[in-house]
C-alpha cells in the first residue's frame, strides 16, 4: 500500500438534513448541503401522493437529495404491488412504473432502491466534499406492506451493503439503536462490520433520536459495540425555529466523530481496503452515528391527533475531493 493511500483524507464540515416518515406531511426544512429522506413519504404510495412528495423535494434547495422508499410507499415495490395492490387501490389501480419514474426521471433526486451511489458536492460556495451512500427501503416483515423481508433472508439482504459506504440509509433501524427493540438484528450485525460514518433510518416513529456508537477495534471482533452515547436534542420543541443539531465536527467545539478512513477508491479492486482486517471489520472506523429522523411522532390511530418532530440536522466532516 502506498503512503498516499494510507494517509487520512482532508475533511470539511458538511451539513446533512435528515428526515423520514413524513407520510404526506411536508415540513419546513432547515438549510443544508445534503437532504436525506429515509422512506415513508406517503401513506399508500398513490401517484398523486408521490407526485406531491417529489414536487416538495425538488423545490428544496440542497445540492444533493438522497431518497429511499419505505413500507408505505407501496407502488414503488413492483412485485408487492402486482400481488397486493388491489387490496389498497381496488377502485383506482395505480401504475407502478409511472410512480417510479417520478423519482428516476428527477434531475435533483438520487433515488436508491437497495443500491449505492457516489456523491460529489461541486458548488463553488459549498463544502466540495464527497461520500459514498447505500440506500435500502427494506424492513422486517410486519403485516402486509411493501419492501419487507422474513427474518431468514435478512443476513443475505444486508450483505449487499459495501464496506466503503460512508453513509447508510435504511428505512428500518438496526436492532437496539433508535428502534424501541423493533429493528433488524442482521442489519445491526452489518452495521458493526461496515461501520459507516452515519446511519440514517426511521420507521419506528416514537424512537426518533440519535446515538453515537463506539466500536471494538482489536481486529478480532466482527462488530462489538464498546459504548453508546445518547444524543440529547438541544431544541426538542417542534414549534421552535431552532435546529435539532447533532454536531460531529471538529469545528463544532465538541468531540468530533472518531473516524479515520484512507481513500478506498485509490486502491485496486483486488487490494485490501485500508483499515479492513481479515474479519471484514474496518479498524479505522471507530465510531458511527445512528439517526432515526421520523417526522411523524405518532402511529395509527394517532390517538389525540398527529404530532410531529423536527428534522434532525447532522454536521459531519466528510472527505474533500480533488
Amino acid at each position: 500500500m502506498s503512503a498516499s493511500s494510507s494517509t487520512p483524507r482532508q475533511t470539511r464540515r458538511t451539513r446533512i438534513v435528515c428526515i423520514s416518515d413524513t407520510h404526506n406531511c411536508p415540513v419546513k426544512l432547515p438549510k443544508g448541503d445534503v437532504l436525506i429522506h429515509a422512506g415513508d413519504l406517503t401513506n399508500q404510495g398513490s401517484y398523486s401522493e408521490l407526485f406531491r412528495a417529489v414536487q416538495w423535494l425538488e423545490k428544496a434547495d440542497f445540492e444533493a437529495k438522497i431518497v429511499i422508499a419505505g413500507n408505505h410507499d407501496i407502488t414503488l415495490d413492483h412485485d408487492f404491488y402486482s400481488k397486493r395492490g388491489s387490496s389498497f387501490h381496488h377502485q383506482d389501480p395505480q401504475d407502478p412504473a409511472k410512480c417510479l419514474s417520478l423519482f428516476t426521471s428527477s434531475k435533483t433526486i438520487t433515488y436508491l432502491q437497495h443500491r449505492s451511489a457516489a456523491v460529489r458536492l461541486t458548488r463553488p460556495n459549498g463544502p466540495r466534499t464527497e461520500f459514498t451512500v447505500f440506500g435500502s427501503p427494506y424492513s422486517p416483515e410486519i403485516g402486509t406492506w411493501a419492501f419487507t423481508y422474513p427474518s431468514p433472508s435478512a443476513a443475505e439482504l444486508w450483505a449487499d451493503v459495501p464496506l466503503d459506504a460512508d453513509i447508510l440509509v435504511t428505512h428500518t433501524p438496526p436492532y437496539g439503536h433508535c428502534d424501541d427493540s423493533r429493528g433488524c438484528r442482521d442489519l445491526r450485525e452489518t452495521l458493526g462490520q461496515v461501520r459507516p460514518r452515519l446511519h440514517v433510518c426511521g420507521h419506528v416513529h416514537h424512537a426518533r433520536g440519535s446515538e453515537r456508537l463506539r466500536w471494538e477495534t482489536d481486529g478480532l471482533s466482527t462488530g462489538d459495540c464498546l459504548s453508546v452515547e445518547h444524543w440529547l436534542d438541544p431544541n426538542p420543541d417542534p414549534t421552535s425555529a431552532k435546529m435539532s443539531l447533532v454536531d460531529l465536527t471538529v469545528r463544532g467545539g465538541s468531540r468530533p466523530l472518531d473516524f479515520h478512513d484512507p481513500a478506498p477508491h485509490a486502491l485496486g479492486a483486488d487490494c485490501e481496503m485500508p483499515g479492513q482486517t481479515n474479519t471484514g471489520v474496518r479498524a479505522g472506523r471507530r465510531e458511527t452515528c445512528v439517526v432515526n429522523c421520523a417526522i411523524l411522532a405518532t402511529g395509527w390511530p394517532h390517538t389525540g391527533g398527529k404530532r410531529f418532530n423536527k428534522p434532525i440536522v447532522v454536521d459531519i466532516d466528510l472527505p474533500v475531493w480533488g
